[in-house]
């Protein structure tokens, strides 16, 4: 199973419209993972209609119609790994286990907020954050995941720049 990990897109306010590259992964992927800021519906219509299955979550900067049509925490199991979505995890002091004890009954957290890419894994959790294809803020370029999901397992994460 091919899963894209895209967060903090921002369209339209950072960017007209995601890259290219991103909107071929979208097409590519079997599941696509979307970490909220979404900021526009319509980006997350065209998400709907270009995704085999799409699951997503609001941010803080979603208006009331984003949040009355998704979640702000959403959970799915994919190829026997349970895997949740969030857009906000708090500082990154202690993250590991705020969300260990937060998400006990999760194999993968997904998150966003603050555009910076992050993999770690703490006492079977781990935790991924694909960063931002729209607005780097002080990284050194935009970003979004891909990775494979088998037998219970998280394969081939890859981490890329635009």
């Amino acid at each position: 199973m091919r899963v894209l990990l895209v967060a903090d897109t921002h369209v339209p306010k950072r960017a007209k419209d995601l890259p290219t590259r991103v909107w071929d992964e979208v097409a590519a992927a079997d599941v696509v993972v979307h970490a909220g800021d979404w900021v526009a519906p319509g980006l997350l219509d065209e998400f709907e209609a270009h995704s085999a299955r799409l699951v997503a979550v609001w941010g803080n900067n979603d208006g009331p119609e984003l949040r009355r049509r998704l979640p702000e925490v959403a959970r799915v199991e994919l190829a026997g790994m349970r895997w949740g979505v969030v857009h906000e995890t708090g500082a990154k002091t202690r993250r590991e286990e705020r969300m260990r004890a937060a998400y006990p009954d999760v194999d993968v957290l997904v998150f966003g907020h603050s555009h910076i890419p992050w993999d770690t894994e703490h006492e079977g959790l781990r935790l991924l954050n694909p960063g931002s294809p729209t607005d780097r803020r002080a990284q050194p370029h935009c970003t979004f995941m891909t990775c494979t999901v088998a037998d219970g397992a998280l394969h081939d994460l890859v981490l890329h720049r635009l």
